[in-house]
């Protein structure tokens, strides 16, 4: 075989066409070789005799696509001073584009035995362990373009690649749970018809099934375990993982970018698959263990840990650093994607032990001059002290809004005093963002995610019922928010059901109708169950997959929730780029304010009716003649206006139509109702007039511009 002395960069292994350039970095090495393996089961060594600043490589002429491989490291195995080179490991590469088959949980792929954790293991992984894959670059992308959605034109879909696609009965059944079912037209046309605009896809980074997990039975389902940030998740391939999942996730994005339908991804840069001390040496570990992960100082055999999974990545670590800046262009150049939800967000600014905004990998992203063009997306939080920051990540960061989350579910269960909050959270948060010069679209807003109950059992349950996964039930929230309407579960009492549904819509109206980004998690327009399981991350079964309705099947909250949906994208009023300013605009004749509230009564709300703690309705004006943003060619937008009046109390109450803010208006959205209320065919109100809102419901009436 010829070896040639190759490049140090890319990292990774590389084709060109005619061969191979494998590039690998370890600063803790004395000698690293690279392994070619066969389908019989035996391997070539390499040894990479060329370095540069830590980097081993050299170019094999005639190694293809598909070539299976991984590293022996050769070096030193002291624990008590974080380095655990062992040979007898294969071990993944940091950068490999793709990864073959699947880790079988046997001893050898430990550092150690299990009986004598002191005790170096030095049986050989290989036949148990995965492989890294050399992959072809080149794709036919034709003319694909990034849809580049503005963020207020922006509606997320946070779905599942199995669990969304699995039970899809208009799928063949060997595309189910795949790439390619994500890029088929039956999955897509339901998309672009509920009117969102992104995908936001749970991890498909490859990752890890733990071995706790499967000795249970279960599995990593969510995929929150990476081990390879480069490559995409090999199960989620149709036909094959020999890079054949790289190209069918090409071809997935491809598919949605036609659609019109950007495609974000989950990411998990915050700790990897290899777990705590105890855990398996897979890939970085075995590596340069202390180049890629924060150790205790006192005493490096163990991991700091603010991820709750056993380890951290040293976010002070150039190297680290590179890693993961790598893999977010590449997945934006290579592999089309237009955004990133940065999960447990805030270890990735934990340079010491602090949270801090202004840490290195901020910097870089902020001048990276591909991935600051893309969407991204904060988890504000992790479990280290500190970890909560919602608001307070960077100008060019949106966040998950957890604090949108809370009050809106405390609003419609009931909570006194929760009015005040429910303002600012409607309008966008400008308590949370306004003060760095961020806007309401740094706000995203949900009410239900993957992590928690389902639209369903949120209205549907008052515990956890996560019995299944094998935990005594202690794993998951115990604070939900959430009120079962009367009985815990499953019904078939007529009154409970229609409050549910009413409670449903409810929620589905609130988040459309609220200033910033509005996402949706999949299977919630169906009412999806998970029978009370707010953490199904091991359940890859029919408990956690979407159940699509078939036939004349009632397909109603679909309806709701695709008509809000549809509501919000016709009026810039409710998806505004600047905050409300609480004033008429200047430069119009309109003497009213652009934001208005009234008590049910129609008077204007003062500061005692905002803390009076049984308050739970109130009206809102939006003025859509008081827009203050213009449009992309500098000129004023003009919208309608609306009330929108919500009646979080217990019981009926009526509503007053505002006098002075229009004479006429007519009823657009009513969460009483089953339906939605039909174009044009709304009851009318005048100025003065009652409305009757019935108890915890919420009604829309619009007066045109």
């Amino acid at each position: 075989m010829q070896v040639w002395p190759g490049q140090a960069y890319p990292l990774g292994a590389t084709y060109d066409g005619a061969g191979t350039n494998f590039a690998v970095f370890s600063e803790a090495a004395e000698r690293i070789e690279l392994c070619l393996l066969h389908d019989d089961g035996s391997e070539t060594a390499v040894e990479l005799r060329e370095s540069d600043a830590f980097v081993r490589h050299a170019y094999l002429p005639g190694v293809m696509p598909g070539q299976r491989y991984g590293f022996r490291v050769h070096g030193p195995y002291e624990p008590e001073r974080g380095l655990r080179c062992n040979s007898a490991k294969l071990l993944l590469d940091p950068y490999a584009r793709a990864v073959c088959g699947e880790t079988s949980w046997d001893e050898a792929v430990y550092g150690y035995h299990f009986a004598e954790p002191d005790e170096r293991n030095d049986l050989d992984s290989a036949p148990h362990t995965m492989a890294s894959v050399v992959v072809n670059p080149y794709f036919d992308w034709g003319d694909d373009r990034p849809p580049r959605t503005d963020y207020h034109e922006t509606v997320i879909y946070e779905a599942h690649v199995k669990g969304l696609t699995m039970r899809h009965p208009g799928l063949p059944e060997d595309l189910r749970g795949t790439y390619a079912a994500l890029a088929h037209p039956a999955v897509i046309d339901h998309l672009t018809s509920l009117g969102v605009t992104a995908i936001e896809l749970m991890p498909v980074h490859q990752f890890v099934h733990d071995h706790r997990l499967v000795d249970a039975g279960l599995r990593n389902y969510w995929g929150y375990n990476t081990i390879g940030f480069f490559a995409p998740h090999n199960a989620y391939a149709s036909w094959g993982d020999r890079g054949q999942q790289v190209l069918e996730f090409k071809q997935a994005v491809r598919a949605l970018h036609e659609a019109g339908i950007e495609v974000i991804l989950d990411v998990v840069y915050n700790h990897t698959a290899e777990g705590n001390h105890l855990g398996p040496t897979l890939s970085f570990r075995g590596l340069d263990n202390a180049s890629y992960y924060r150790l205790v100082e006192d005493d490096p055999r163990y991991y700091m840990d603010t991820t709750g999974t056993g380890n951290s990545l040293l976010m002070r670590s150039p190297h680290v650093l590179q890693l993961i800046m790598d893999s977010l262009r590449y997945w934006v150049t290579e592999m089309h994607v237009d955004g990133f939800r940065f999960d447990l967000a805030s270890t990735l600014a934990r340079q010491f032990h602090e949270v801090d905004r202004l840490s290195s990998f901020f910097d870089l992203v902020q001048q990276d001059p591909v991935v600051s063009q893309v969407k991204l997306i904060a988890e504000p939080w992790d479990i280290g002290e500190g970890g909560y920051q919602v608001g307070n990540f960077p100008p060019l960061w949106t966040e998950w809004n957890g604090r949108y989350r809370d009050t809106v579910r405390d609003l419609w269960r009931g909570e006194p005093r929760t009015l005040a909050e429910f303002g600012s959270r409607l309008t966008g948060s400008s308590d949370l963002y306004q003060g760095d010069g961020r806007r309401p679209l740094a706000s995203i807003n949900f009410v239900t995610c993957h992590d928690g109950f389902t639209l369903h059992d949120l209205v549907a349950y008052d515990k956890k019922h996560n019995d299944a996964n094998g935990e005594d039930n202690k794993d998951g929230e115990s604070h939900n928010r959430s009120w079962n309407c009367g009985v815990e579960g499953e019904t078939d009492d007529a009154e409970v059901l229609a409050l549910r549904q009413r409670q449903m819509r409810n929620f589905v109206a609130t988040l459309l109708l609220s200033q910033g980004v509005p996402m949706l998690s999949h299977g919630d327009e169906f009412a999806r169950t998970q029978s009370g399981n707010n953490n199904a991350y091991c359940q890859d079964n029919e408990l956690s997959w979407v159940r699509w309705p078939e036939g004349d099947e009632d397909r109603g909250i679909f309806e709701f929730t695709r008509a809000m949906i549809w509501l919000r994208r016709d009026h810039p009023v409710f998806r505004r780029r600047r905050f409300f300013h609480g004033r008429p605009m200047e430069g119009t004749h309109d003497e009213l304010s652009d934001i208005s509230w009234f008590t049910p009564d129609g008077e204007e709300m003062r500061m005692a009716d905002w803390q009076e703690a049984q308050a739970r309705s109130l009206t809102v004006f939006l003025n859509g003649n008081a827009i203050s943003e213009p449009d992309l060619r500098g000129e004023r937008i003009a919208d309608d206006s609306f009330l929108l009046m919500f009646n979080a109390h217990h019981e009926p109450m009526d509503f007053v139509v505002p006098v002075n803010h229009g004479r006429q208006w007519q009823v657009v959205v009513d969460t009483a109702r089953p339906d939605p209320v039909p174009p044009g065919e709304g009851p009318k109100a005048a100025a003065g007039d009652r409305i009757t809102l019935p108890d915890r419901s919420l009604t829309v009436l619009r007066r045109p511009a």
